[in-house]
Parts: C-alpha cells; structure tokens; sequence
C-alpha cells in the first residue's frame, strides 16, 4: 500500500484534496508518481490539477491505490464497469471481474452494483483494488426504498458520504438534469436511457421539483472535499440513439455540467465530465469541441461513443471505433463497452474483449495525439516482427495470451517459436524473410537456402 505513509503524513490538513494541494504550489506524491508513469513533469501535472484540465482520483481512505492521471495532457485512460445484479453474479464474481479488468489494462474500475450485497461487494473490491474506484451511488440510495419515488436528497448525500468513508475515488451523480430540461427529452425517439438519469427524472416529475443533487451541491461539495472524492458530472441526457445524438437537451445539460464544474473548483473538488453515448462518427469531433468549450476544458469521460446502434454482440468494436477518434480529438478517459453491452450483464470474458478494444482504441488516439512515449510499443513490435521474435510480439500485444493461442494453433511445436514465417504466409512467401534477402543483397538465390523453413514443415508433418 504505497499511499499509507504518505495519507498519514498530511491527516492533519484541514483540506486534502489534489486540487487543493497544486493550487498551494505543493507537488504531492501522488503527482510525483503519476508523472513518472506518464512521463511528464511534476510541475506539469501540479499546474493541470490546479488549472482543472487533469485529475487524480485518489480518496484518503484507498491506501491500495496506485494514483492515475486523467486529462488531456495525460494518456487516453479507460475505465471498466463491473457490478453484480439483483438477479445474477455474486461478490467473488465481481472481484474477479476486477482482477481480469486491471490484468488487461483498466486505468480504474466503477462498481456499478444494485441488489442486496451492494455494500459488502464494494468493500471486497475496494479492497482488492489498486486502480481507482468508481461508483453511481444514486443505485444503493434506491436500493434502500421501497419506492424509488421515496428517495430523498439527506438520503443521497448519506449514502454518499457513506461511499466515501469507504474508499470510493470518484462517483457519478446526475446533477446536471433540471427540470427545464426534462420537456426537451420528451422529443427523443428512446428517450432517457441513463439508469440514474431516468430515476433523478422520475423523481422530479412525480415531486414536480428541482433535482434534489442539484439543490444540495454545496453539501455534495463539502463531502468531496472531506475525503478527496473526484466528482464524475453523470451525462443523465446522453443520447442513446444515434437519432438522438445532438439535441437540445444533451447540450442544455452539457452546459449545466459545466456551471457546476466551475462550482466545485471554487471548493478545490476535482471534476470530470461524462459524454454521450450514441453519436454518429461524423459528430465525435463537435462533440468533444463543444465540451471542451461548455466546461471549460474539464477532462472528458466519454462511453463509447457508439457510432452505430446496430452493433449488438459486437459493440466493444462500435464503440471502440467512436472512442478512437473521440481521444484523438482531446477525450481524457473511455469508458469500455463489452460484447453484451444492451444485451446482458457481462462476464469475465466480456470484461476481457471489452478491456482490450478500448486499450486498442486509447492507444490508437496516444498515438494520433503524439503522447510521450507512445508509439514506442509500436516501433518495438515491429522490429520483433521484422527479427521474428514470436516471443517479443507475445508479449508486446494487448492480450498475450491471445496472440500465443492464435499463433500456436496451427504451428504448435515450439520449433516454430524461432521459424521465419507464420501459417499465413508459409515458408515460401514471407515478406519479411525476402525482404531481408534482398537487404543482404541476395537477389538471386536466397542466402540461406532455396527453402529454409520447409525442412522444419517436413519433419513436423513427419512427426
């Protein structure tokens, strides 16, 4: 637990969030470490926090956390939902779920349980966690009513800083939607389909009232600022349908995320803002613009997006196409799509292909945006490639294991570990092989022999 000793060192602080720190001057380790794995330097990582643009969640009582940065000037992050149901999974399930997710490369974690166990399963995962946790804390709030129409704001904001004894880094709350907005959504051909989203309106309908969250910022604020708990600024309006992107209500949203944002960086509270959702590929980019516009270059956190809604049992991929441009373009964090997104709960699998593509796709806009040390990875792969190091191109992809079976299948014996060629192209039509013949000058016949790597067919076949 390297965070301990340095939580000990400043418990008596009056304040002890990052924003408050960098915006003293002050570089704290948690800075320091983020900045070495991003390779930036400490003082640009204090001045980003200070500024807004760069958070670290990293709430006092998570010691097991290893901090990470989430903003523009940092690498793409992605982000895993896990979280069991009141109709399937269990707590060991979704411990698991954690560990395949932070195997394969989630920069943090939400738990997004509802059902009986939802406080027990949290801890287990906080505990076990050495990324960031998230939470929507709007879920354990209903799950303690008998009607959902019960829910009160000193219930919310109970359970809120309940979460936030626990450990949990940030959360999303639905602050955003406002009763005004509530008619502009009416026009939408699906409507609402953000869970806290559509419970937050379902309340302010049958109370015909303001969004409780909205009216008690402020004490949402004070407990954040308590316990250094980033405030993920929940997108209650996303679009769902690609019909739907671009209304008037997301962006009235949107815009109200971005007031509230500037609210809780007058308390010295971190803050992200979360992103649609739906949107065809032509309007990643305005989107992104007008976010960065609306709230003032807070670090946006998008799911997906997903530029097709016809992806079903394959929308890891839809939306790790939208993310890709999305993060290009100036996207702080992803949040990972799974193959059974609209489909089902996920399971370890799902979590696993789900993890993958985004990294994929966080990478891709890395590279696009020239991020320290990015295609690094990249060049080294294909100079494995270029050598045939099978062992170094294992090792190097997202999911190793995958590329090993992939490969292994068709060319089992571990002579083929070191063979010059691949079941694609065979020993006779390797590119590469050629092309290093032809480097070495040997234009007629190949300097290694007419056919090197049949011989090691031949006598694999034999066997």
């Amino acid at each position: 637990m390297i965070r301990a000793s340095w939580i000990a060192r400043r418990a008596g602080d009056a304040v002890r969030t990052q924003m408050h720190y960098a915006r003293q001057g002050r570089i704290t380790e948690e800075m320091e470490f983020v900045a070495e794995r991003e390779r930036l330097a400490p003082e640009l990582v204090r001045d980003e926090v200070a500024a807004g643009r760069l958070i670290i969640p990293a709430n006092v009582n998570h010691p097991e956390l290893e901090p990470v940065a989430i903003g523009v000037a940092s690498r793409c992050k992605v982000n895993a939902n896990i979280g069991s149901s009141a109709v399937t999974s269990s707590l060991e399930n979704e411990v698991e779920k954690l560990r395949i997710a932070v195997k394969f490369g989630a920069d943090t974690v939400m738990d997004l349980s509802t059902g009986p166990d939802i406080v027990a399963t949290r801890e287990a995962i906080l505990r076990a966690s050495t990324v960031a946790i998230g939470t929507v804390p709007i879920y354990e709030a209903i799950e303690r009513v008998a009607d959902p129409l019960d829910l009160s704001a000193e219930l919310l904001l109970e359970v809120i800083e309940a979460q936030a004894r626990q450990g949990v880094d940030y959360m999303t709350v639905h602050c955003g939607i406002r009763w005004h907005h509530l008619p502009l959504a009416q026009k939408r051909l699906i409507g609402i389909v953000s869970r806290g989203g559509s419970l937050t309106a379902q309340w302010m309908m049958a109370h015909r009232a303001e969004n409780p969250l909205f009216e008690r910022f402020d004490d949402l604020l004070a407990i954040c600022r308590r316990y250094d708990v980033a405030l993920s600024l929940g997108d209650g309006l996303r679009p769902g349908a690609l019909a739907d992107a671009g209304d008037a209500a997301q962006f009235a949203e949107l815009a109200t995320l971005g007031e509230l944002a500037q609210r809780a960086w007058a308390q010295e509270v971190q803050v992200m803002i979360e992103g649609p959702g739906h949107v065809p590929l032509d309007q990643v980019e305005l989107n992104v613009e007008k976010q960065i516009e609306l709230c003032h270059g807070a670090p946006f956190y998008l799911l997906g997006p997903l530029p097709t809604d016809i992806g079903a049992g394959y929308d890891h991929i839809t939306s790790a196409i939208g993310g890709a441009l999305a993060g290009m373009h100036g996207a702080a964090m992803l949040c990972y799509v799974t193959p059974r997104e609209h489909l089902g709960l996920p399971e370890l699998e799902d979590v696993r292909q789900g993890i993958v593509a985004h990294k994929i796709a966080a990478h891709i806009a890395d590279v696009a945006r020239h991020r320290p040390g990015a295609r690094e990875r990249d060049d080294d792969m294909s100079r494995a490639r270029y050598g045939f190091d099978w062992d170094t191109q294992f090792a190097l992809s997202f999911d190793p294991d995958r590329a090993h079976e992939l490969h292994d299948a068709t060319l089992r014996h571990q002579a083929f570990r070191t063979a010059e060629f691949c079941s694609m192209c065979g020993p006779k039509f390797c590119a590469m092989r050629i092309s290093q013949d032809l480097s070495a000058g040997a234009c007629g016949r190949p300097s290694r022999g007419a056919v090197p790597g049949q011989l090691l067919l031949d006598e694999y076949a034999a066997k």
